[in-house]
């Protein structure tokens, strides 16, 4: 399907009223009226349509050209919205949602019949969280209905966190965008499932497996994170993800970066570096983008899709990444990485021409 025009509402400055929402109506309108409608969460900009109805929810995939075996997350607006899509809330679940919700962490739960198939892909299961911006939650109230949502990109680019990625990567191919502005997190919503006698982490995100851990006791990490060969149990688990247009190597150590780049360019390759404010003033490459500082890990997840894109605004052939530590926030950061990587971890002989 396509669109003569992409309509962009901004409702940057939500609190101010009077204009902002009636756009936010007209965007709620157009939800259930089966349309499909980007709109900014906490962590990245969503693109909405009624997860009830699996006419819209296809419109999704074919929007982003998303496979279609690959589920969706549900976006709700309180939590009694539950009970029209789930068959049950463990205890553990409901101590999980009493401390993160509204926030950046996906339950997945036993699902009802009345999701859309195509949410679900298949699987019995169905994921929800209510995100805590204020332009998603006063959209999913007026919508009044439940929201499948994905990230608003183009299916295997750097997931948006500004409307101008989502225009750039959507324009015609949605009905509309709400512009709430820059979002915060940066990466996606960590996804449990609560399905399982033991929880199980499928995908790091905003909330860390420590913080959750220190609430419930200890949760398995999926296998499947790091195999691409799995079949997908949760959104954003399969397929190369979050990739710029260039050739990108995570390498592991700092000190062969400038090496690399000397290699790089003599290839005659337009050479880009990923790394933080620390040490962005010890490369020298066509492009150098810091994505945040080492010391805050959440300014790197911050910043970390805007940094990928900014590879291909400078037209950059082959980025070399430094790494993250395997810890905290820096878990969902290094996942994002490595599914947006040709390589995880950069050998002497690396492939430039």
């Amino acid at each position: 399907m396509s669109y003569k025009q992409t309509k962009c509402w901004n409702v940057d400055n939500f609190f101010s009223g009077g204009e902002n929402l009636t756009w936010i109506k007209e965007a709620a309108l157009w939800i259930t009226k089966g349309e499909v409608v980007a709109f900014p969460t906490e962590t990245v900009y969503g693109l909405g349509a009624n997860a009830l109805d699996e006419q819209a929810v296809k419109k999704i995939f074919e929007a982003k050209g998303r496979p279609s075996d690959n589920p969706l997350i549900v976006h709700i607006a309180e939590q009694h919205q539950l009970t029209d899509l789930v068959t049950d809330i463990p205890e553990v679940a409901h101590t999980l949602m009493k401390h993160f919700w509204p926030g950046p962490l996906t339950i997945i739960l036993e699902k009802k019949d009345t999701v859309a198939p195509s949410v679900t892909a298949g699987l019995d299961t169905v994921a929800v969280r209510i995100p805590d911006h204020p332009v998603a939650r006063a959209l999913l109230q007026e919508a009044n209905v439940p929201v499948a949502a994905p990230s608003a990109n183009l299916s295997g680019k750097p997931s948006p966190t500004s409307a101008m990625h989502v225009y750039h990567d959507l324009k015609g191919r949605i009905a509309g965008i709400l512009d709430g502005g820059q979002t915060g997190v940066g990466v996606e919503s960590t996804v449990l499932d609560c399905s399982k006698p033991t929880p199980i982490l499928y995908r790091p995100g905003g909330v860390t497996k420590e913080e959750i851990e220190a609430l419930i006791g200890p949760v398995h990490l999926d296998p499947s994170l790091h195999s691409e060969n799995a079949a997908p149990l949760s959104p954003g688990m399969k397929y190369t993800h979050y990739s710029p247009t260039g050739t990108l190597y995570l390498v592991e150590d700092q000190t062969k970066i400038a090496s690399l780049i000397k290699r790089a360019r003599e290839e005659g390759k337009r050479v880009g570096v990923l790394t933080t404010t620390e040490n962005e003033h010890k490369y020298e490459a066509d492009v150098i983008v810091a994505c945040g500082s080492r010391e805050n890990l959440a300014s790197i997840a911050s910043g970390l899709y805007e940094s990928l894109r900014m590879f291909d605004e400078k037209e950059a052939d082959i980025i070399f990444s430094e790494v993250f530590p395997y810890e905290h926030l820096g878990i969902a950061i290094m996942n994002r990485l490595e599914k947006a990587a040709t390589m995880n971890e950069l050998g002497e002989d690396f492939p430039c021409s």
